[in-house]
């Protein structure tokens, strides 16, 4: 009887769809609603929470730390936005080309450092950029009778390093996105373009691009996500939460800060839903711009 019920046409589709409804609910909504639940509270560690309505966000509004954070966190995605997109995708379609030599080499090199734990990453990067003649970059700079320079002490010195880490770790990956991509462009379209004279500018511009727009669009989406909750590649350029003037700080890791070092969970709540708000937002944006909403005719 079980059996037949399982095998039914009609029960069997819910049987499949039952666990991935069972972990969205579960690791997904029910802790979305205990966070905008708890950002209305005052929440510590061994006290009883206490209901403080708007007050959370009211003290975000005038934080001027969270909006340092806020702002390291756009000026971070963007940058990685503008190299981790573009990059990417001149590669892939180099790499794609059916000229191109030893391509699996190149495609094991590219992704091996996504490969690598973040902390490894990070802390060698922060030896790599360390203010000490020793130093990797400093080394460099000192054959070209460059003074040593102290990267991580300041703003734009330290988003160097912090861009470095992530050109380095994520550029294979968003690389394979687009080789996977152009593996569903048909090379006919190139054969008939050639014959038609187009310049490989062109063939780039009116066949590689257009038909690349979805992958683009997905690389785009998760680049955003990924360029907004950044914490890791921070914490460990500048081993720990604390980097000189905050020029580190990221909006993860103001929520870090609130909730684990000062034990200040409800505020930090505060701090995760204005981040999905800030996230959700950018990203239907563009989805909306890129015309994803719209019907095919």
């Amino acid at each position: 009887m079980v059996k037949r019920f399982l095998y039914s046409q009609k029960v069997a589709p819910y049987v499949f769809v039952v666990p991935f409804v069972l972990v969205f609910l579960v690791f997904w909504v029910y802790p979305l609603g205990s966070s905008a639940l708890m950002s209305f509270q005052k929440v510590t560690l061994g006290q009883e929470a206490a209901w403080v309505g708007l007050d959370n966000y009211d003290k975000l509004m005038g934080d001027g730390i969270f909006l340092k954070a806020v702002i390291n966190s756009a000026i971070y995605m963007i940058l990685t936005l503008a190299i981790l997109i573009p990059f990417p995708m001149l590669f892939a379609v180099l790499i794609n080309h059916k000229f191109m030599w030893a391509r699996e080499f190149f495609k094991s090199s590219f992704f091996f450092p996504a490969l690598t734990s973040v902390v490894v990453a990070g802390t060698i990067f922060r030896l790599m950029f360390g203010e000490m003649e020793g130093s990797l970059i400093n080394s460099v700079l000192g054959w070209f009778g460059i003074e040593p320079l102290k990267f991580l002490k300041g703003q734009v010195m330290g988003f160097i390093a912090l861009i470095a880490l992530a050109t380095w770790r994520w550029t294979g990956v968003n690389m394979l996105y687009f080789l996977a991509g152009l593996k569903n462009i048909p090379d006919e379209y190139y054969e008939a373009a050639s014959i038609d004279g187009a310049s490989p500018f062109q063939r780039f511009a009116r066949i590689t691009m257009p038909l690349l727009k979805p992958t683009t669009i997905y690389v785009l989406t998760i680049s955003i996500y990924a360029g907004l909750a950044m914490f890791i590649e921070s914490m460990m350029l500048w081993n720990g939460n604390n980097s000189p003037k905050n020029i580190g700080l990221t909006i993860v890791g103001y929520l870090y800060r609130q909730g684990i070092e000062k034990n200040n969970l409800g505020y930090a709540a505060a701090v995760g839903i204005v981040l999905l708000v800030i996230t959700m937002v950018i990203n239907l944006t563009q989805l909306a711009f890129t015309g994803m909403f719209k019907k095919e005719d």
